[in-house]
This record gives C-alpha cells, structure tokens and sequence, in this order.
C-alpha cells in the first residue's frame, strides 16, 4: 500500500497535544505535502520515502521559530514517529488516514 494520502495527526507537545491535518504526495522515492494544524501551515521540506518509511522537515513559524525533524512509518492505514524540536527534543507522533 502507498504512504500517500491524508492524515489525522496528533504530536504531543509540551504545549499539549497538537492536531493537525498532514498530506502527503508520493513522486517516486520523495514526496512533498503539508501540515495544516491549530498553530498555522507548514509545508514538507526534503521529504524522502523508503519503503513505508518517511523523513522530512518543516520550518514551524509559531510559537517561535524552528525547523523540526520529523520521521514516521506507516502501516496499513496508521502512521507512528517522532518529531525533533531541537532544545525541547523528541515528540511522539501519530495518526489515521483518512483519505
């Protein structure tokens, strides 16, 4: 099964838990895509596919100003990773597509 599609996503933060709508368009083995959410848009930069396995970054704008590293595996219709934020580290991310 393809990692394109949408997703429901959810990051816990330590502002508490972040949802947002994130999709993703495959072309090969990179894709491009967005994370719309509470705290504005944020456009996918570098992002690459190996497998079902996704890497890429996105420069947040709000509360401040910061590029976070993000990978996430998925699995059938479910996606799990991490999202780096630098001095505040890792933190959990997980969704459901739904389209």
């Amino acid at each position: 099964m393809s990692v394109a599609g949408t997703y429901e996503v959810n990051v816990k933060s330590p502002m508490g838990d972040q949802g947002g709508t994130f999709t993703v368009v495959v072309d090969g083995d990179s894709f491009s895509g967005s994370l719309n959410g509470g705290m504005g848009s944020m456009d996918v930069s570098g992002g690459t596919v190996s497998g079902n396995t996704l890497s890429w970054k996105m420069d947040m704008k709000v509360p401040m100003p910061m590029t976070l590293e993000c990978t996430a595996t998925v699995d059938g219709d479910v996606l799990t990773g991490d999202v780096k934020a630098g001095v505040f580290g890792s933190m959990p991310l997980t969704g459901k597509r739904v389209g």
